[in-house]
């Protein structure tokens, strides 16, 4: 009888995803830093990544690091943002964002990944009119009444724009500039988001034909896999 993987190896491959999410999030709070201030309290961006730190289970003390990086020492100014635009199989629309250090590295690694998942490199704005950029809140509410009537209500109080319950779960959405504010409303009604930031959110979603499903994933899998990548959106309806 074959033995599944050892409680070592478990525990590296768990260490190793956990890096690889620390990597993704040291970088974004040293763009933010850089971006404007080095103090969270006034910098709602640098505040917003800190919060997700912590969220992560970061230690102070690496997150102080990150900000002092992103105020100029240890090359962090050198971080820049970069956004590249694609497709992927089913002429699926991809926003990808990066944060590096290497400009030439990074649009090496995002073309490769997807010209061998089926993927290819767009030019700038060929896609990205099909997004709109929001602040996003994601709760679970699996289809509950009540429960999508508490969200739906904390939501409008809070200043929210709108509420979109759909696959069990329900989403508020708002204006950027208002997502810290339409947040803190939620916390303080008692609701907690499963995720929760300043997105690109698809105007329309497409489905996902059978065949390509696997594929699309595979793609979606291998981009975030990679270091100088944050965030991928997609206009993809996959299967949960």
């Amino acid at each position: 009888m074959g033995r599944g993987p050892s409680i070592e190896g478990r525990k590296n491959a768990e260490d190793a995803k956990r890096a690889k999410v620390f990597t993704k999030l040291i970088r974004e709070i040293t763009v933010a830093t850089r971006a404007g201030v080095p103090d969270p309290s006034s910098n709602p961006r640098l505040r917003a990544a800190v919060d997700k730190a912590l969220s992560a289970n970061m230690t102070k003390d690496t997150i102080e690091r990150a900000i002092k990086r992103g105020s100029g020492a240890d090359g962090g100014a050198a971080m820049e943002e970069l956004r590249y635009e694609g497709y992927g199989p089913g002429g699926i629309a991809l926003i990808i964002d990066c944060f590096t250090d290497n400009q030439t590295r990074t649009v090496a690694d995002v073309r490769s990944v997807l010209n061998k998942n089926g993927g290819n490199l767009g030019t700038t704005n060929s896609v990205a009119f099909q997004f709109t950029r929001c602040g996003e809140l994601v709760f679970a509410t699996g289809g509950d009444q009540a429960k999508e009537e508490k969200v739906l209500e904390a939501a409008l109080e809070a200043g929210a724009d709108d509420v979109i319950n759909e696959n069990g779960e329900s989403a508020v959405i708002c204006a950027p500039e208002n997502f810290e504010a339409v947040q803190q409303g939620l916390i303080d009604a008692g609701l907690h988001a499963e995720h929760a930031g300043v997105t690109m959110r698809p105007n329309n979603r497409v489905a996902v034909s059978p065949e390509n499903v696997e594929a699309l994933q595979t793609l979606l899998d291998k981009l975030d896999a990679l270091d100088d990548v944050s965030e991928v959106s997609h206009n993809a309806v996959l299967p949960t």
